[in-house]
């Protein structure tokens, strides 16, 4: 019988950690998950209400900043693998609090990978986004193009990657990274366009829709990520970059409108706003490197999109208090 391995999954009560966790339990028997989390606005333990007394799955609230904290979890459950999905991730929110980004996304993950090199883990996964690219008018952003942050946010993140590729080349530490584009699906915090927009029509009220709606955007749904991950953790080559992406892309304003068509209401739900500062106009990324693994999308967007739909219908208290707070 194959012995147990341990994952270390920062960020697990929050939407892609939460759903990974999931994933992970239901399609291996022989992994134990740890799930750090802070549970800061965005943390959910609702999330994982189902497989709390799950015996190969325990959750310890901390910090990633939290030098001592994190070196005894590293000390005492001896993790072979981490993935690390801890980030402030709202780009609104860094825009109005910036200092946060930088403590959490860059420090947090420099936290982890000390504690990693100390303790000599198998695989340090750190999970990133599109955005560090920067914002492409046409063509795909490759892995080996530089970052181009526009956000605090993405500057944060693309330091992260930074540090922990210098962790890699200069201590030799099994770093790997995936960058994937707007993801999308069940849990996801009410502040992100398809959840609020979905919430804001449940409870009969318009759709604020950011400038004149034509920023396009790349749609993934979670659970395509979540198989992504899986490979790229188990099977990626060390040391490299995978970017993960639908190829299905829309504008904005088509997002709000297939939104408002499945919902059956009409445009004039829509409320434009000003636009955000330094809003990216369009992400898009080349995803050869992640196909050549043996990975490609399963959702189609419009079903999955609806599947999103029905669960926040099937879900009301769950979004209900959270979005009380927004």
């Amino acid at each position: 019988m194959e012995q147990s391995k341990k994952i270390l999954i920062t960020g697990g009560a929050g939407f892609i950690g939460s759903n990974f966790i999931h994933y992970l339990l239901k399609k291996y028997r022989n992994y134990q998950v740890i799930n750090l989390d802070l549970l800061t606005y965005c943390g959910n333990l609702e999330n994982l209400k189902d497989i709390e007394k799950n015996p190969r799955y325990k959750f310890i609230k901390g910090d990633i900043c939290d030098e001592k904290l994190v070196t005894n979890i590293f000390k005492e459950e001896k993790p072979d693998f981490v993935v690390n999905f801890a980030a402030e991730s709202h780009v609104d929110r860094s825009i109005l609090g910036p200092i946060i980004f930088t403590k959490t996304n860059i420090l947090g993950t420099h936290t982890l990978l000390e504690a990693a090199r100390k303790y000599k883990v198998k695989k340090f996964l750190q999970i990133s986004t599109d955005e560090v690219y920067g914002s492409i008018k046409r063509g795909k952003f490759r892995e080996t193009d530089p970052s181009n942050p526009s956000s605090p946010y993405s500057a944060s993140k693309a330091g992260a990657d930074l540090l922990a590729l210098s962790y890699f080349k200069t201590f030799n530490l099994p770093v790997l990274i995936t960058r994937s584009s707007n993801n999308f699906g069940p849990f996801q915090f009410c502040e992100k366009i398809i959840p609020l927009f979905i919430t804001n029509l449940l409870l009969n009220k318009k759709v604020p829709l950011y400038g004149n709606g034509k920023n396009k955007r790349e749609w993934l749904y979670v659970l395509d990520n979540c198989r992504a991950i899986d490979l790229v953790l188990f099977k990626g080559k060390i040391g490299e970059i995978y970017n993960i992406g639908s190829g299905e892309e829309l504008n904005n304003l088509q997002l709000t409108s297939l939104i408002l068509k499945m919902f059956k209401r009409g445009k004039s739900y829509i409320e434009f706003v000003a636009d955000r500062p330094g809003h990216d106009f369009r992400y898009a990324v080349e995803t050869k490197k992640i196909k050549n693994l043996g990975w490609k999308p399963k959702y189609k967007f419009k079903e999955a999109l609806f599947q999103t739909i029905n669960w926040y219908i099937n879900n009301f208290f769950w979004w209900k208090k959270l979005k009380q707070n927004l």
